[in-house]
């Protein structure tokens, strides 16, 4: 699990949780920009072994969204999976803190995930 506290856990990969967010954040008015994928930079290495599986296969991913709703800036949500779960956190730095409006949409759009 990545270090942000998550604001939701699903019993899901990230790929299945990241399909599921493309489908009903923008029905909660949300709109996201993806914006790393892990799995996608770990292909131009050549040897990059998994840090928890030991191996160059493996299901880790982590995903980075930019979650866009009203206010002018974004809010940052990580998924980060392994092992068919995924942990589910909103960045909130001293020098990056979701809007509270975005931030509670963004949560109450995540309280109808059929995953859990």
């Amino acid at each position: 699990m990545n270090a942000l506290p998550p604001i939701l856990s699903l019993n899901a990969s990230c790929d299945e949780s990241l399909s599921w967010l493309k489908e009903h954040l923008p029905a909660a008015g949300l709109r996201m920009v993806q914006t790393f994928d892990l799995q996608a930079a770990r292909l131009t290495l050549d040897d990059c072994p998994c840090p928890h599986h030991g191996t160059r296969k493996c299901d880790c991913q982590m995903v980075i969204l930019l979650i866009y709703g009203s206010a002018a800036e974004p809010a940052t949500l990580i998924l980060h999976g392994n092992d068919g779960q995924t942990w589910l956190s909103l960045v909130s730095t001293l020098t990056q803190h979701p809007n509270p409006l975005l931030r509670w949409t963004i949560e109450q759009a995540l309280q109808t995930v059929p995953l859990e």
